[in-house]
């Protein structure tokens, strides 16, 4: 009976499974048929769109042909436009050229013409020169004749007379344009400088070698020279410096002709004085102390400078050299003083004549940068700064302005000049340097003995501190033209031969006097 029913259950599952393969059967049977009209539906599709190309295809390119004509019907119609316009052209070309050859034949036979007539009057020309020879050469013999000179000796004697007095009107002439020159220059430069000297008022430091350090007592002397001098040979070693202990009361004098040196000694002396302790590791120490004291001083008083001078952007080295000048002395004038005071003149000056001011001002702060290290390097302290200022990189017209300021370059910018200007007005002013007696003598012997060099020269003496030498020549000997080119020649002479501050008047005095008496 089981074996009935699993039979039975066999045949219907087998019967299920016939039955799904063949509904399966179908359903794929259906789509593929469903797959193959699409495929014939698209291809139809596609045929049309083949057929509609071809067609567009074929319209377009009749329309493009078409086009063609059109643009090559277009482009033969230019071209022969532009042809039949510059064949016209070429017409009116070829007849205006006929015509100038026509002219130009017409000119040839005028000018055949005129050059026959002309070669006619230089014949004759010819035969009256001829006869004009002749006359002159008769006229000679008879002027010489009668004179009892040569042809050869008068001409000398007249072009002597012609020299004579070309040099005369050309020395009058040069007096009156130096003169009015000289009028325009004074006037304008007077106000210029006028203008910058009222607007700027710097003080001056006049210094010397020396420092004078106060002592609390005379018995602070006894603890300063030490046990055997220890002290004042530790101080003086370690700072370059002499200590000069005299019978002064108390007070010692520090000598040295390195300010910078001297200053380190002063610091560090005043140091060890309020301290008390007095030894050589004591004085080491505060010397080294007051290195570190003025090498900050030197870096402030250099900012300082900078700022009130309004000139920003400088290298610190720079800077710091300027801090050195503080410590340097020109005649008893304070060098950084002095810089700032020609960057202020020159700034002003500049501003005047509508020049760049912040150039000049910056060429005349640093004019005299050379003279912080001079003592260390040699050459003239212009061409010195010149050099430093370019290794920091300053600017052309900078480094020139800087060296060329005593003439040892020469001057590439109006803001040199300036420079140069406004470091004479600071170095000549009144009271600005002090000079030494015997170099002052001497330099007044030298402008005399100048003066006195040259022929004619009577008598000459050197005023008002050697800022005018007065010259007494020989009326007999030199005349009014030979008087001005006396004194160029004799202010050029002095500019190459003699160093002095501002400038030195040359007046030539010639004189005449006729007497007589009445008996």
């Amino acid at each position: 009976m089981n074996n009935y029913i699993i039979s039975i259950v066999g045949f219907v599952i087998l019967i299920l499974v016939l039955l799904v393969l063949f509904l399966i059967y179908l359903n794929v049977k259906k789509k593929l048929k469903i797959s193959q009209d699409k495929i014939l539906e698209a291809e139809k599709e596609t045929k049309v769109i083949l057929e509609d190309a071809k067609k567009e295809a074929e319209a377009l390119r009749k329309e493009s042909v078409l086009e063609a004509k059109e643009e090559v019907h277009r482009l033969r119609n230019d071209f022969e436009r532009d042809s039949r316009e510059r064949r016209n052209e070429i017409q009116r070309m070829e007849r205006r050229l006929i015509q100038r050859e026509e002219s130009l034949d017409k000119k040839g036979d005028s000018l055949d013409k005129k050059e026959e007539s002309l070669s006619v009057k230089l014949q004759e020309i010819e035969a009256v020169e001829d006869s004009v020879k002749v006359l002159y050469s008769k006229q000679r013999e008879e002027l010489e004749r009668i004179s009892g000179l040569s042809s050869e000796d008068a001409k000398n004697i007249l072009l002597e007379e012609v020299n004579k007095e070309i040099k005369h009107e050309a020395a009058m002439m040069i007096k009156e344009v130096e003169t009015k020159a000289r009028e325009e220059a004074d006037k304008r430069a007077k106000e210029v400088i006028t203008t910058a000297i009222q607007r700027c008022a710097a003080d001056h430091v006049s210094e010397s070698t020396v420092h004078v350090v106060a002592l609390p007592n005379d018995e602070m002397k006894g603890r300063i020279i030490g046990r055997e001098g220890r002290n004042i040979r530790t101080l003086e070693t370690l700072t370059g410096v002499d200590l000069i202990i005299d019978d002064t009361p108390e007070a010692v004098i520090l000598s040295s002709f390195d300010p910078i040196r001297r200053e380190v000694a002063r610091t560090a002396l005043e140091k060890l004085i309020v301290d008390g302790r007095i030894h050589p590791a004591r004085i080491e120490e505060m010397v080294e102390r007051a290195k570190k004291d003025v090498e900050n001083d030197i870096k402030e008083e250099g900012e300082q400078a900078t700022f009130e001078t309004g000139v920003h952007g400088l290298h610190i080295e720079l800077i710091k050299l300027l801090g050195r000048l503080k410590y340097r002395t020109s005649y008893g004038q304070n060098i950084l003083k002095h810089s700032m005071e020609v960057s202020y003149l020159a700034g002003l000056m500049a501003s005047e004549l509508g020049l760049d001011v912040a150039v000049a001002k910056r060429a005349g702060l640093l004019h005299d940068i050379g003279k912080a290290v001079d003592h260390e390097v040699e050459g003239p302290h212009a061409l010195i700064g010149a050099e430093i200022a370019k290794r920091y990189h300053e600017s052309p017209i900078i480094v020139n302005a800087i060296g060329a300021h005593h003439g040892d370059m020469e001057m590439q910018s109006l803001e040199a000049v300036l420079v140069q200007a406004a470091d004479a007005i600071s170095a000549a002013r009144p009271g600005a340097r002090r000079e030494t007696l015997e170099a002052y003598i001497k330099r007044l012997e030298k402008l005399e003995e100048i003066a006195n060099s040259y022929e004619g020269v009577e008598r000459s003496y050197a005023i008002q501190a050697g800022r005018e030498i007065r010259i007494m020549v020989r009326p007999e000997d030199i005349d009014d033209a030979g008087a001005i080119d006396m004194a160029r020649n004799m202010v050029k002479k002095i500019e190459n031969e003699l160093e002095y501050p501002g400038q030195i008047k040359v007046n030539v005095i010639r004189e005449t006097r006729a007497v007589d008496y009445a008996k």
